[in-house]
């Protein structure tokens, strides 16, 4: 044990010693200006889906903003996080992609999740990265809008009452199960409707 500390020790001064203070400095900033990572096996496509859903819900919706994320044509773009638990689709969501040369659209007519709860009833986790244009939740009144959410809620926004009218630019989602067991395979993602392809 003692040997192996003192080869690693070894090693980290002469690497000190090679790349020196200025440049360990400078590696370290160009590490902390890096993109934030999505955690997911692709990048996302420089030109971000369309999604609208007429009605939904969740426990809650946070939202982080001027993250930094890194494209499939290693272009860089700074956009929004937002965090939903439990997020249920009600009715009508469309989901279009176009990659300049064919245009791929998921409608789900009915009931749907990305997301939702898992077989023991827990909430999971959604992320979506990109810009959500228009949201309307019910508090006395209809209220509209990202931005005018987050001024008036605070940085937690509840949907458990429901929210419609969603509208939005999104480069990249993913839902999870915080609560999964190794042996769980269920997945979180439920979009019961239809897939076209067109082309110009």
């Amino acid at each position: 044990m003692r040997s192996i500390s003192l080869v690693i020790t070894l090693f980290v001064a002469l690497v000190v010693t090679a790349l020196g203070p200025t440049r360990l400095v400078s590696e370290a900033r160009a590490l902390a200006a890096a993109p934030a990572p999505l955690n997911t096996p692709f990048l996302p496509a420089s030109a971000p889906m369309r999604v609208t859903i007429a009605s939904l819900t969740a426990v809650n919706l946070s939202v982080t903003t001027n993250v930094t994320i890194r494209l499939a044509d290693n272009t860089t773009v700074t956009t929004n996080r937002y965090t939903f638990q439990k997020l249920s689709l009600n009715s009508n969501t469309v989901i279009t992609s176009n990659n300049g040369t064919s245009t791929v659209t998921v409608r789900v007519p009915g009931y749907g999740s990305l997301g939702g709860t898992d077989s023991a009833g827990k909430p999971q986790t959604t992320v979506m990265w990109g810009n959500i244009s228009r949201l309307c939740v019910t508090v006395i009144l209809q209220i509209c809008g990202i931005q005018g959410l987050l001024n008036f809620f605070g940085s937690l926004i509840p949907l458990t009452a429901g929210a419609s009218g969603f509208i939005g630019d999104i480069y990249a989602i993913r839902t999870m199960d915080d609560h999964a067991e190794l042996s769980e395979t269920q997945n979180p993602v439920h979009l019961p409707g239809s897939l076209t392809v067109t082309t110009p």
